[in-house]
């Protein structure tokens, strides 16, 4: 199967976030386009923010401006601030932070420094676990002055991958000098992050779309996408036996035109993963339901980090329990709840794929998809749920042709990928 990736924006689409030339955009490329641009009142950048309506890009789609608002009002008291941007893409199916980090570092420097401003901070860091992302950031730092990024000094802090390794107190603890592994909250690293100071933890992407604010304004940011989740987002693509993609496209398009895009057929479509693996699996309505927070919410799933992993031939079972196994492996080692949890649904999902589940692991399989949310100190146990509970509820037809041992995709070729859908090649 051919692995390289393909980067495109949706047709007709300018880019925002893409570049159509390959290789690392240089300094002097990404100031004649425009970038770098001289401002001097924060306030006002962060109110243009605010009415773009700028949503966090990482996962939890949270309103950029109430994040800077909350560390930028420590700074107006006088106390120091801190930006990281995070760009430690956890998610085995998502590349988009790690392809911007590498091709376009001067455009995640350039809206680093313009949140730092805003929040006030002197010093910012750089957050990944990708060797070439550090190599491009490095080197990008190396052809700016100091004036470029308004008395920002940056550091690039680098940890080995891992799922856990992305989630905010994970990225503060690793930069304070721990392992990257969450913490409990409180405290949150608005409160007090790295060196105790408060901190905002933006995602890379998040950032990339701060210097398109800056210099068009909030009004055409949102010219594009709906009302809810307005402007473009870089999607990760893969599935179907067919290259993985990634593309910038406007919120409110609906799946089923992103997937034939990336040339999958409408009838192979069985399903996806959704927002990685974190939101979990969707049926069929995947077709019809338009890429935004607020559609995908209304669906019981998620947009997530912008990866979308179709079904075709794979059974939907097997890859829940695929996913349940790699929370197993990729928890944190930290928490009774996660540890046992996530290795419990995922022995009883196993089981279930094996055709050697009863009706009791079933339900304990059920409840545990339940109860188990909201536990431990980050969201992995409820990564972990959302695969199991929308495994059973959205494909029962699945659920019981494995629980009478009688599904022949599994016996014809059974799916047991350690990292589903996962992206390699760039």
């Amino acid at each position: 199967m051919n692995t390289e990736l393909t980067v495109s924006a949706w047709p007709g689409l300018t880019p925002r976030l893409l570049r159509a030339e390959q290789g690392t955009e240089t300094l002097a490329e990404y100031r004649a386009a425009g970038g770098y641009v001289a401002h001097d009142d924060p306030a006002t950048l962060l109110d243009e923010i605010d009415r773009a309506g700028v949503l966090g890009r990482g996962g939890a789609a949270f309103p950029l401006a109430v994040k800077l608002t909350t560390v930028r009002s420590a700074s107006l008291r006088g106390v120091d601030t801190v930006l990281v941007a995070n760009g430690e893409e956890g998610e085995p199916a998502s590349v988009k932070d790690r392809w911007l980090l590498r091709n376009r570092p001067h455009l995640v420097l350039d809206g680093l420094r313009l949140a730092a401003r805003i929040i006030g901070a002197r010093h910012a860091h750089v957050y990944l676990s990708d060797e070439r992302a550090e190599g491009a950031v490095q080197a990008a730092l190396a052809e700016t002055t100091p004036d470029l990024l308004d008395g920002v000094t940056v550091s690039v802090r680098r940890v080995e991958a891992g799922y856990v390794a992305g989630e905010e107190t994970a990225a503060v603890r690793a930069i304070n000098g721990g392992p990257a592994k969450p913490t409990d909250k409180p405290p949150r690293p608005f409160e007090e992050g790295v060196g105790g100071l408060p901190t905002a933890v933006c995602n890379v992407e998040t950032l990339a779309n701060l210097p398109y604010v800056q210099r068009h304004g909030a009004d055409e940011y949102r010219r594009i996408g709906t009302d809810g989740s307005p402007g473009t987002f870089l999607a990760t693509l893969t599935g179907g036996g067919i290259a993985p993609g990634l593309y910038e496209l406007p919120f409110g398009i609906t799946a089923g035109e992103v997937i034939a895009l990336h040339g999958i057929p409408a009838e192979r479509v069985r399903g996806a993963l959704m927002g990685g693996y974190f939101a979990g699996l969707l049926d069929r309505r995947v077709l019809d339901s338009t890429l935004d927070h607020e559609a995908l919410r209304a669906l019981g799933s998620g947009l997530g980090c912008g990866a979308v992993s179709v079904l075709t031939e794979e059974c939907p079972v097997a890859v829940g329990a695929s996913v349940l196994a790699y929370y197993d492996r990729e928890n944190a080692d930290q928490c009774g709840s996660c540890f046992n949890g996530t290795a419990a649904m995922a022995a009883a999902a196993e089981a279930l794929r094996d055709g050697s589940a009863d009706a009791d692991d079933l339900a304990r399989l059920e409840r545990w998809s339940q109860v188990l949310r909201g536990r431990g100190a980050c969201a992995t146990l409820d990564a972990a749920c959302n695969i199991a509970a929308s495994m059973l509820a959205l494909f029962a037809d699945d659920v019981a042709r494995h629980a009478d041992n009688s599904c022949s995709v599994c016996a014809a070729d059974l799916f047991t990928a350690r990292r589903p859908f996962e992206v390699e090649a760039l």
